[in-house]
């Protein structure tokens, strides 16, 4: 049986840094001039994906390693220097001393998540269906980036040149599978997995408005259920916002709560973050 413990923790916080890690390197082999980076720092990884981007936080801290003055001036100084606001998504099994850190360095909660994870199980076979899931080709990156970004974008328009740019990037990463479906034949929905010693995190699916109702979703997660088995994978990952429509699609679904993250903004970052 699998514990909601710290072990636990490691395993889907190291899987959701790596996969954010994954979007700074493709982006900076795409676009040098961007400055996409990353540094790994009292076992947290601080990623800078460009000024505006959700990727551009820390992932992992405090659970791998305890923080301390020295370490946490380090990761503020990567994200200030680069222009970026200070921000780090943080399980609460990093414990006390991180989070008094925090409030002791200026960091104000902003945000809430759900962690969710389920076990993997032997697949049962796909039953007939009109809807066809399958891993995209190497010359369909295009075509799963505008699937993926107008299903998003239906709902936020001002998105959609980030979502082209995300769903580049998604089908750039190393570790990443992008999975298509569709339905009498016609691109429908887009969904990504990101693998990572064992651990699947499931990224969002987007399904095109014209085509919503249908059956992709489901049809989508079963298809990436399937193949993360089928390729080592004991464990699947999702995070949505806590108490969200997501959070109970997934709940449904099998997921089952590993713990509710929050994500920390330093107030008033400057050149010289506190010692």
């Amino acid at each position: 049986m699998l514990f909601a413990d710290l072990q636990l923790a490691r395993r889907l916080e190291r899987a959701e840094g790596n996969a954010c890690r994954g979007f700074a390197e493709a982006r900076a082999r795409l676009d040098p001039a961007s400055g996409a980076a990353w540094i790994e720092c009292a076992g947290a990884y601080a990623v800078f994906d460009g000024i505006d981007s959700p990727v551009t936080q820390s992932f992992g801290l405090g659970i791998f390693e305890e923080p301390g003055p020295e370490s946490m001036a380090r990761i503020e100084r990567f994200f200030v220097d680069r222009g970026a606001a200070v921000m780090h998504e943080v399980c609460p099994l990093a414990g006390v001393a991180a989070l008094d850190l925090l409030c002791v360095r200026g960091y104000r909660p902003i945000e809430i998540s759900s962690v969710l994870y389920q076990p993997l199980e032997p697949p049962q076979r796909a039953a007939a269906s009109a809807t066809k899931v399958r891993v995209i080709d190497s010359d369909e990156a295009s075509l799963w980036a505008g699937v993926y970004a107008r299903g998003w974008a239906h709902d936020h328009p001002e998105f959609q040149g980030f979502l082209e740019a995300f769903g580049s990037l998604s089908a750039a990463r190393e570790e990443s599978v992008c999975f298509l479906a569709e339905l009498d034949g016609k691109p429908s929905a887009a969904g990504v997995l990101c693998l990572h010693e064992g651990v699947a995190l499931f990224g969002g699916a987007a399904t095109v408005p014209e085509m919503r109702r249908r059956g992709l979703q489901a049809a989508l997660l079963q298809a990436r259920m399937r193949y993360a088995f089928e390729h080592g994978c004991d464990l699947a990952m999702m995070v949505a916002e806590a108490g969200s429509q997501s959070q109970r699609n997934a709940e449904r679904t099998g997921f089952r709560m590993a713990y509710t993250r929050t994500k920390w903004r330093l107030r008033k970052p400057d050149r010289q973050p506190p010692e």
